[in-house]
């Protein structure tokens, strides 16, 4: 199942993916097992990817968006030419507590030397 976003997620997401370089290229041979494993851990740790797909074949480029969309339960947010750009948003650890901060004392008033005048 892949995220739903609204259009100004989506455009805000396009506007970060633009100065991504692809981390991950889907060669000749297409969707191999180690390339979905590839891709799984790359949206595990940066949640916004771009692909590079090197078929020249539009129908097969466009397999293997809907391929990585199901697989990886994914959103595809933009697909031009061979650059494909897929987010998922990262699981929310509920093993790791939250820290809450303490905080600080209120400073000191200062001792005026003034005030001790008669």
């Amino acid at each position: 199942m892949s995220p739903q976003l609204s259009p100004a997620d989506r455009r805000s997401l396009k506007a970060r993916a633009h100065a991504l370089q692809p981390t991950v290229l889907v060669g000749r041979g297409g969707m191999t097992p180690a390339v979905q494993a590839e891709m799984e851990r790359s949206l595990s740790a940066h949640e916004l990817i771009k692909v590079r797909v090197l078929d020249d074949d539009r129908a097969a480029r466009d397999a293997i968006v809907k391929r990585v969309c199901e697989h990886l339960s994914a959103a595809l947010i933009q697909h031009i030419g061979k650059i494909l750009v897929v987010y998922r948003p990262k699981p929310e650890e509920k093993s790791k507590a939250k820290k809450t901060k303490t905080k600080r004392k209120a400073p000191r008033a200062l001792k005026r030397t003034f005030q001790n005048r008669p």
